[in-house]
């Protein structure tokens, strides 16, 4: 899951960006509100944590100018400002919680699952590519009549491929969706974790889902 964290305090903004990357989240940051503009649609992200008091454009306004342009994934707003007035301005505009400064880090952690996972059952209850499930809300994977366990990375790269069929995904792309320190890993382990996958889900069948486009990346193809 690839989250964007729009905060300036730079002592706060590496807390909670130190504390998702812990948890598997893939965080980008930015510190002020055009620049979260901007890459709010330069990238997909899974969900927004916006501060409210950011410079340029304030948290109200990008959250406003977000949703009218289209842009409809989760957005939590994190503030200082905890009046019942603020709560309702920053809900209205479009946000979908709000919790206040200071917080406990264990509950912002609930709000961002509880987040994802309304967002995941309404995009799709179930990904399905011949006969390989992803249950996003679960997290369940199986072929067949079979159950396969995936590690973190392992889950991540297949729901990413799932989400993007027939797509060529190139190593850099997958990469950048998937690991935190992307810029400081080689693509190389890319085909490690999709050597991985195969193992665990084309190795016994006979339909092979996961393709290689030399040179380019990879695309997942139920198709004969």
């Amino acid at each position: 899951m690839r989250l964007l964290l729009v905060e300036d305090e730079i002592k706060v903004s590496r807390f909670i960006s130190q504390g998702l990357k812990e948890h598997q989240y893939v965080v980008d940051v930015a510190t002020d509100g055009e620049m979260a503009y901007d890459q709010a649609f330069a990238e997909e992200y899974d969900l927004l944590i916006v501060d409210l008091m950011i410079p340029k454009k304030n948290g109200a306004r990008l959250i406003k100018e977000l949703r009218l342009n289209g842009i409809n994934v989760p957005i939590l707003i994190l503030s200082a400002k905890d009046s019942v007035n603020d709560k309702v301005e920053g809900l209205d505009l479009g946000a979908d919680d709000y919790l206040t400064k200071p917080f406990a880090f264990k509950e912002l952690l609930a709000r961002i699952r509880s987040l994802l996972r309304r967002n995941q059952e309404k995009k799709s209850p179930l990904l399905q590519i011949a006969d390989l499930k992803l249950n996003p809300s679960t997290r369940e994977v199986s072929r067949g009549e079979q159950s396969i366990f995936l590690s973190n990375k392992e889950y991540a790269i297949l729901e990413f491929m799932m989400r993007n069929p027939r797509k060529i995904l190139s190593r850099t792309l997958i990469l950048e969706r998937v690991w935190t320190d992307a810029y400081n890993i080689g693509t190389n382990v890319v085909d490690v974790y999709i050597n991985h996958l195969r193992n665990k889900i084309d190795k016994n069948f006979d339909l092979k889902l996961i393709q290689t486009i030399y040179s380019v990346g990879y695309l997942i193809n139920g198709e004969e």
